[in-house]
């Protein structure tokens, strides 16, 4: 297979387990000698470490939770993405930077910022947003933005986890908006 067979599908959205489901239903639609995988956030692991974090270890800030997402998906990128892009396979990242961007956006940090923090993330070739609506149980932590919306909700300043969940799925909703006109 060539590099041009390649192609990064990315699938974001802030119920995790709907875009899980979006991204294993992008898989089953590719014939199976170009499929590359799915690749989930927090395949370091980083964010494992942090749900089993002594009290001591403190409360993150949105910034940190952004932080973090950009060295797993480096990690992601090194490890699971390229190396299969490389082979000319479909891999499909669920979350990518748009769900990122997004809760960044949401708990107000800088557009700019978020864009020099991501400017190493290649471009996708194809953009699937899952618009369904965030999940109401706490317990529920699938995605990137559920977990960080339990993790920071509590910081003086910053808005309740619905909140953030929420506004997260506004920014994404504009973004699937932007991006097909």
């Amino acid at each position: 297979m060539n590099r041009a067979q390649a192609i990064l599908i990315s699938v974001d959205g802030v119920n995790g387990v709907a875009v899980k489901a979006a991204a294993r239903q992008a898989l089953a639609a590719i014939g199976r000698t170009r499929r590359g995988g799915i690749s989930v956030w927090d395949a370091s692991g980083l964010f494992e470490e942090l749900a089993v974090a002594d009290q001591e270890a403190g409360t993150p800030s949105p910034r940190t939770m952004l932080l973090l997402f950009a060295a797993d998906l480096a990690f992601r990128l090194r490890w699971e993405i390229e190396p299969a892009l490389a082979e000319g396979k479909v891999v499909i990242a669920a979350a990518y930077v748009e769900t990122a961007i997004a809760f960044g956006r949401a708990a107000g940090i800088s557009a700019g910022w978020l864009a020099n923090l991501f400017s190493f993330a290649p471009r996708p070739g194809d953009r699937r947003y899952v618009d369904a609506p965030p999940p109401r149980a706490v317990s529920d932590r699938e995605g990137f933005v559920e977990f960080c919306s339990e993790r920071v909700a509590g910081i003086p300043a910053v808005l309740t986890r619905q909140q953030l969940l929420e506004r997260t799925r506004v920014q994404l909703q504009a973004a699937a908006r932007r991006r097909a006109r």
